[in-house]
């Protein structure tokens, strides 16, 4: 199957590439000749002219040249890029760094900055930037939806342009690290660390490493009884043990680019440490162990939780697991694990509050774990940007410290002074001939990027480049997308549920509205609606978990009339007559957001199809397929919606808009 080049599909007649005849570099790996090569495969799409490399630093004399040089004095994957008109020099003290100024100088160009104007020098604020693919050895994506995987078919790793392109993609917004497989091992997926499938993933490494990436793998903790028939996995098993030892010798010995593994563990029918009765310390540690020789990292999910729930337990409170499984373990993790901790503490939810392990570890590596994937949001059949609430999270401050205590703090380091911590985002990707399913879902994967990468972006600024590097520079072009994409979030949550309450979906696959889909099932995912009022109390008299988080926070969200009110419902059982700032009822407030939602979304499909002719066909047609589906969905969520209500409390809309 083809596919497109997305926003690496350099625009022509770019006035400020056109002086360029030479780019220079000094003698390294693969990483520094790709840096030059995609300068000058850019160059050359641009200007038409291709420039000449000279692997020989003697040749920057003079104009019209770019040299690449490597000095002491940058942070690591750092640069600085300098012209003046004739001449650019792109510097860093390490190849990623050079790698990424490259991808910088040839973002400035396509975006239409002239060279005399560039004085830049950036260095990623967060160490460890990736992407978690969902991807299951036959092919298939677990909340995947844009066509099939791209790494695997019928049990065996694919290895080809596509995968090349993948590299320079992620290069090209500073991701770092990737993991292709499935967190849910199984199957023929726990044989990836088996001598069956290490020749096609030393290449695989190989391709990543080149253009800076890390490969890692999601692994099967019960590897040792399915591999080789051990009775058993406990962590604290000499043979298990022993085991462990000899099989990562055996990988890294065969895939010595490997980065780590990333490992979800005790949750949703996983096998994992508390099996043994042993604590996820114990279980990651032992891990951590078997590969610190080879300098691999563990990643250990912290997405654990009782998901056989009796919905008639008003105590038990799945939002609180994550924290009650972890906090009293801070400080018991060797040094290369991290624990990967989602943006909330239910699951990837239109609104979550950030996630109270954030600022109650201290002394434990941490990184967080976003979704571009719309699993909840929309899954690329409608439009919904997420760098905003990305961006919510990562300023959210959780008062572990006087100052330097926002998320983003923890996660770069800044706050405790960790260098292994990160962010990591379930990916969007696919075999489409896009990528993304949805044109517009690729705005997701670019910002991500770019925003672990420079988080103090706005999103904003992210929407305005990637609009530019896909589709030009056409000013409606801009403007309406520009309105699309910072809209569509908004508009999601205002036709879906309400006030932070989450779910309200169709059980297993997640899609479409279900007010009362997962209302009596056992996966902890309840809304509590009767006659007279909805929400979950989890203040200090319902289940506590408003006391998780440090002061202010949680005087905040404990008390109803102080919390957040787009979270009200998540922390608070309110009554429907409750009035909120605005002066409506929560009730009110359901009926008219999800009206507002349809009518956003109206005005969203109206401006993009005022782009029809200014936009390519193809890519055209494909986004209005998903508009129109969009347009008729969102009013299938509004009118479930506020059937639901109407019918539960015998209360009209005040406005007499129809509801059935």
């Amino acid at each position: 199957m083809g596919f497109e080049q997305m926003w690496l599909n350099v625009q022509k007649d770019k006035p400020g590439a056109q002086c360029f005849k030479r780019i220079v570099y000094p003698e390294g790996s693969r990483i520094m000749e790709n840096a030059a090569r995609e300068l000058q495969a850019a160059i050359a799409q641009m200007t038409g002219k291709k420039p000449v490399l000279y692997l020989d630093l003697n040749q920057d004399e003079g104009a019209e040249v770019i040299s690449l040089s490597l000095r002491p004095g940058f942070h690591p994957e750092g640069y600085k890029i300098s012209g003046n008109g004739e001449k650019v020099a792109v510097e860093a003290s390490d190849e990623n760094g050079i790698l990424y100024g490259c991808f910088e100088l040839i973002r400035q160009l396509s975006l239409g900055t002239q060279t005399q104007e560039l004085s830049i020098e950036k260095s990623p604020a967060i160490p460890l930037r990736m992407l978690n693919h969902w991807d299951n050895m036959d092919g298939s994506i677990e909340r995947g939806y844009s066509g099939n995987s791209f790494f695997f078919e019928k049990n065996e790793i694919l290895v080809d342009d596509r995968i090349r392109t993948y590299a320079r993609l992620l290069a090209s917004v500073g991701i770092n690290g990737t993991v292709i497989n499935n967190v849910n091992v199984k199957d023929a997926a726990t044989d990836l660390i088996t001598d069956r499938y290490f020749e096609k993933l030393r290449i695989l490494s190989e391709i990543l490493a080149e253009y800076g990436i890390k490969l890692f793998l999601s692994l099967n903790y019960a590897a040792p009884m399915e591999i080789s028939g051990l009775p058993g996995a406990d962590p604290l098993d000499e043979q298990v043990i022993r085991w462990w030892k000899e099989r990562m010798q055996q990988v890294y010995a065969a895939v010595p680019g490997l980065g780590g593994f990333l490992i979800k563990a005790d949750s949703e029918g996983r096998p994992g440490p508390f099996t043994y009765g042993r604590t996820h310390a114990q279980g990651a540690n032992m891990l951590a162990e078997a590969i610190e020789p080879y300098g691999g990292l563990i990643i250990w999910r912290c997405f654990v939780y009782n998901c056989k729930q009796d919905w008639r337990d008003r105590k038990t409170d799945r939002a609180r697991s994550g924290y009650d499984n972890f906090i009293g373990l801070d400080g018991q993790f060797r040094d290369n694990v991290i624990l990967q901790i989602k943006n909330g503490p239910m699951d990837f939810q239109v609104r979550e509050p950030v996630h109270p392990l954030f600022g109650g570890l201290e002394k434990t590596n941490q990184m967080l774990e976003v979704q571009i994937a719309q699993e909840y949001t929309g899954q690329q059949r409608h439009v919904c940007y997420l760098i905003p609430m990305f961006k919510e999270v990562l300023e959210f401050r959780t008062y572990c410290r006087e100052k330097d205590d926002s998320v983003l703090d923890l996660i770069s380091g800044k706050t405790f002074g960790q260098t292994k911590c990160g962010i990591a985002a379930v990916a969007n990707t696919g075999n489409d001939e896009n990528w993304t399913g949805h044109d517009l879902a690729a705005a997701n994967l670019y910002g991500f990027g770019r925003l672990a990468f420079e988080p103090q972006l706005s999103a904003e600024q992210i929407a305005r480049e990637w609009i530019r590097l896909t589709f030009g520079s056409d000013p409606q072009v801009m403007d309406n997308l520009l309105f699309i994409l910072m809209n569509s979030w908004p508009a999601y949550e205002s036709y879906t549920a309400p006030l932070g309450i989450g779910w309200m979906v169709n059980p297993n696959y997640h899609y479409g509205p279900n007010v009362d889909g997962y209302e009596y099932d056992r996966w902890g995912t309840y809304h509590r609606a009767d006659h007279l009022g909805i929400g979950v109390d989890r203040s200090h008299n319902g289940t506590g978990y408003a006391g998780l988080y440090r002061e202010p926070n949680a005087s905040l969200y404990d008390n109803p009339e102080k919390c957040p009110e787009e979270l009200l419902l998540f922390f608070h059982h309110m009554p429907y007559e409750y009035r909120l700032q605005s002066g409506k009822t929560i009730l009110q407030h359901i009926y008219d957001t999800h009206f507002d939602g349809v009518a956003l979304v109206d005005e969203m499909v109206r401006r993009f199809e005022e782009l029809k002719g200014k936009l390519p066909e193809k890519q055209y047609e494909r986004m209005a397929q998903r508009f129109a589906h969009q347009k008729e969905h969102s009013r299938e969520w509004r009118d479930q919606i506020n059937t639901y209500f109407y019918r539960k409390t015998g209360i009209p809309d005040e406005k007499g808009r129809k509801i059935y």
